[in-house]
């Protein structure tokens, strides 16, 4: 089997890469990867390996040069006759940025990117399986407080909160307009944060947030909230199984489930155990977020409640040094809080159906592998571009 694979030097695409190259029943894996040259595309590769030690077979793992936002990237797939007896891709490349400022990019990657793929894929005879792999949080943010299905989505009627769930979305719906219903294949990954594994994460995408909370400690959300949250090594393990499992669907959720799914106050009580230099957790009401946000431009009212919290402001004063970082902290949070306060959990029991895949460990315990590495995240670096 040979596979066309993108996303490679990403979060997810990286530990999916390393874990594909391990079996025998894959011959070549071709990944599309963006680099100056054929011998910069290896260098980013062989970097993917050497995070945590893996072999880097030059003769199974080939780069392909290119970038999901170049208009002319169907092309130069169509023309790249060492692509033709692809039998397997899996789509695992895209921009999570939340950040409005990257709203065109994200665009430009999630969707037009997707759409070459997509015309390139469609010339291909030897094509089995086109595997998008999407989020769970496709269901928009009208879904509340419950568990949420894989038959919901996609729903054109589905609210937003950013822009990425919103390209997945239509991503996700474009894919029938190119290929046929039996080729298609979605994975819809819940909220991927940190590893299970005792090493560091490949990547600090979503621990940035938990190390951000860390340091806050005032917190406006609800503590009770349900939050479906899987490591990457979980992830990537269940989207293996199901590529080459007898499967019953076209999609399937990847994620927590009900039974592991953790909630805010479980995770801080656990961070509150190694940290416990620092202030209490405290919880607050979500409406108090715009007072932070006022508070950091100094433009707070004295008479507001914010006020009431003397302690954690003074605090604040010394973790952030100066007003400026606060509101970059505030501004990239916002959307994740609102994140947390859907409570959405996602059924996975098709996964659970279809494979040996057992129960994700819940993120409050799998965290503590994590622990170590959270002081070293620049909280600040990471709010630039959440």
């Amino acid at each position: 089997m040979n596979i066309f694979l993108t996303g490679t030097s990403g979060f997810l695409g990286g530990e999916l890469l390393v874990s594909l190259s391990k079996r025998t029943d894959i011959s070549k894996i071709y990944c599309l990867i963006r680099a100056k040259d054929k011998l910069n595309a290896l260098e980013r590769l062989e970097k993917v390996f050497n995070f945590h030690g893996d072999l880097f077979n030059k003769e199974k793992i080939i780069p392909i040069v290119g970038d999901l936002i170049d208009p002319g990237l169907a092309n130069q797939l169509i023309s790249n006759k060492d692509l033709t007896n692809i039998n397997l891709i899996v789509h695992s490349a895209a921009n999570t940025s939340f950040a409005k400022m990257n709203d065109s990019l994200v665009q430009k990657v999630n969707v037009d990117g997707l759409r070459s793929v997509l015309e390139w894929s469609r010339t291909l005879k030897e094509l089995e399986i086109f595997t998008y792999i999407g989020t769970a949080t496709i269901c928009g943010c009208n879904v509340r407080n419950r568990i949420v299905y894989e038959d919901e989505s996609p729903n054109q009627e589905a609210k937003h909160m950013v822009k990425y769930t919103y390209t997945k979305m239509l991503g996700e719906m474009m894919l029938k307009e190119y290929l046929p219903a039996e080729k298609i294949l979605v994975f819809r990954p819940s909220i991927i944060m940190g590893d299970s594994r005792p090493w560091i994460p490949r990547s600090p995408v979503i621990l940035w947030t938990l190390a951000t909370v860390n340091l806050l400690r005032l917190l406006p959300y609800n503590p009770v909230s349900n939050v479906d949250i899987i490591p990457v090594d979980y992830a990537v393990k269940a989207i293996e199984a199901l590529l080459f499992a007898k499967r019953h669907y076209s999609v399937y959720h990847i994620s927590s489930g009900l039974k592991s799914a953790s909630k805010s106050q479980l995770i801080t009580d656990t961070l509150g155990l190694y940290f416990n230099n620092r202030p209490v957790f405290k919880y607050v009401n979500p409406d108090l977020l715009s007072q932070m946000k006022k508070y950091s431009k100094n433009i707070l009212p004295l008479t507001e409640e914010l006020f009431q919290f003397k302690d954690y402001l003074q605090y604040w004063e010394k973790a952030f040094g100066e007003n400026t970082r606060m509101r970059i902290i505030f501004a990239a949070l916002d959307p994740y809080i609102k994140f947390i306060e859907l409570g959405q959990v996602f059924d996975s029991s098709r996964l659970l159906e279809d494979t040996d895949i057992e129960f994700s460990s819940p993120a409050h315990e799998y965290i503590k592998k994590s622990i170590k590495y959270l002081e070293k995240i620049d909280v600040f670096e990471g709010a630039l571009d959440p």
